[in-house]
Parts: C-alpha cells; sequence; structure tokens
C-alpha cells in the first residue's frame, strides 16, 4: 500500500524548524504539484535549485515531516511560473509512481497544504488564522478556535459468500477498476455500525462474522480507512444503489480479475487477498 515505503521511515511528528538549502519542498497548485521534467521516477524541488532565482522562497516554508533524514517542507502558492525544467503535474499521477515513498511524500503534502490553505481564516470570526509553534494546528487570537489537520474516518468492507467475492464499481467514475463496497462514518456511529448500513445501502445485503483486516491512510481524500471482511448472512440477490454504483457482481475466487488494481491501495490488497487465500476467513 502507498504508505508501505520500508525500509525507508516517515515521521510525521511536528517540529518547529526552518528549511535550509538542502531540504526538499513540496508546492502545489490547485490538484497539481510541481516536479522535475523529464525525470525517470518523481523529483520534487530542493530550496537550492530556487536559490538563485527565488532567494526568499525559504523564508516561510512551513516543516511537514521527513523520510529517514530528509526533511520535506511545504511552499504554499509561490507563484512559480515559467520555470526550465520543472512543471506541474496532477497529483493523480502520484498514484501510478513505482516508489511509494515517493507517491506518499507528494500526496501527504497535498494533504496539508489543502488543510493550511482552506484553514487560512477562522470559520467563527473570520480573522486570520495563526501556526501553533508546539503542535500542528491552527489558532485563532481573536475568537480562541484551534484546528487541526481534517481526516475523514471510512471503511471498505469485502463481502463474501464462500469462495466468492461481492465486487462493485462506482458510479459516475472516469475510471472503471474495480472496488469494495465502501463509505464515510456518520456521526454517532461505530466502524462495524457503518459497514452493516453500507452493506445494506448499497447492494441490500445482510451481513455476519465481520472481521477487521487493515487499516490505510488515504490522503488523496483526507480519508482514514478502515478494513474488514464480512460474511453474507442469508439471500444473496443484489438490490443495486444506482446513484453510488455502477455494478455489484459476485465473483469466484479464481475469476476475480488482476489486472486492474492498483497496488497502492487497501482496496485492491483486499481482492488480492481474498483471492489468494491470503487472509483467513
Amino acid at each position: 500500500m502507498i504508505q508501505d515505503i520500508a525500509p525507508k521511515v516517515f515521521n510525521n511528528k511536528f517540529e518547529n524548524k526552518q528549511a535550509s538549502n538542502n531540504d526538499i519542498f513540496l508546492t502545489y497548485e490547485k490538484n497539481n504539484i510541481l516536479i522535475r521534467e523529464n525525470s525517470d521516477h518523481l523529483c520534487y524541488p530542493r530550496f537550492s535549485d530556487f536559490s538563485s532565482t527565488y532567494p526568499k522562497l525559504i523564508e516561510n516554508a512551513q516543516f511537514l515531516f521527513t523520510i529517514d533524514s530528509t526533511n520535506y517542507f511545504l511552499v504554499n502558492n509561490p507563484h512559480l511560473n515559467n520555470i526550465s525544467g520543472w512543471a506541474y503535474a496532477n497529483i493523480q499521477q502520484l498514484r501510478s509512481e513505482s516508489e511509494c515513498w515517493r507517491s506518499f511524500a507528494g500526496i501527504v503534502g497535498y494533504q496539508l497544504s489543502q488543510w493550511y490553505t482552506q484553514h487560512r481564516y477562522c470559520s467563527h470570526c473570520g480573522k486570520l488564522m495563526k501556526k501553533s509553534s508546539k503542535e500542528r494546528m491552527l489558532h485563532c487570537e481573536n475568537c480562541g478556535l484551534q484546528v487541526y489537520p481534517t481526516i475523514f474516518p471510512a471503511i471498505i468492507v469485502g463481502v463474501y459468500n464462500d469462495d466468492r467475492l461481492l465486487l462493485t464499481k462506482y458510479a459516475n467514475r472516469n475510471h472503471a477498476r474495480h472496488a469494495l463496497i465502501a463509505g464515510f462514518a456518520e456521526i454517532g456511529e461505530s466502524f462495524e455500525e457503518t459497514v452493516r448500513r453500507e452493506v445494506m445501502e448499497e447492494v441490500g445485503l445482510k451481513i455476519k462474522n465481520l472481521t477487521y483486516y487493515k487499516s490505510q491512510p488515504w490522503p488523496f481524500s483526507n480519508t482514514l480507512l478502515a478494513g474488514f471482511f464480512a460474511e453474507l448472512d442469508g439471500d444473496d440477490n443484489v438490490t443495486l444503489q444506482e446513484d453510488k454504483l455502477s455494478l455489484a457482481i459476485w465473483k469466484d475466487r479464481e475469476n476475480i480479475p488482476q489486472e486492474d488494481l492498483l497496488q497502492i491501495s487497501l482496496t485492491s490488497e483486499m481482492i488480492e487477498a481474498f483471492r489468494t487465500k491470503a487472509v483467513s476467513l
């Protein structure tokens, strides 16, 4: 999965420190990230790459995290235009990078960039928010509001019936990859209750023997995913929620498609784990 970057080590401990010329910075323009052009892998800029043309770029950089001993900083709204050798690329390109640690750095940076941008002003009184020097938090000096990074809890569930797994496809999506039933937790729900509700809403099925599998941070949507498997309880006839899904179909284990699995995602790992019997159910 995208966060599995071993032997490299991701450390998100907050530190209030200044950037140096050798540090990497991440910068975004809407849904695009600045990367080196014509490189055989994702390559992010260092402050030294721009020290002569943009000497003040380093001054307001926000520390994000480290990977191994490399510091990553955020530079928001730098207006870097017409830079030879560098270009903005859509963040969805990060999904296809073969070295997950590069993708993970870029997309976690994007998640934090969006958070800083969306909470520049206090949602209560409209005053400018200030960055805490002690933790990753924004606070309003006028009314006292405190805001922490946005994380949405959600579930993914692989519903199975003997050697069959229920595969889905989302409605109104550009890609046509197979998926599993998924959805966000509502107020007052446990993950287990969310699983049962989402299965009933999307495909009209009852489940039993709910088993936790793994979790995954998914910064593309600010989500923290909890993965489960659940056994069908009763009738296997699907009633499709058509505004959410375009397809829900039972697939025998040996007929589960492999070609469209996205190796960085929890969904794909769960589908493959069921197909290969890597998970005991």
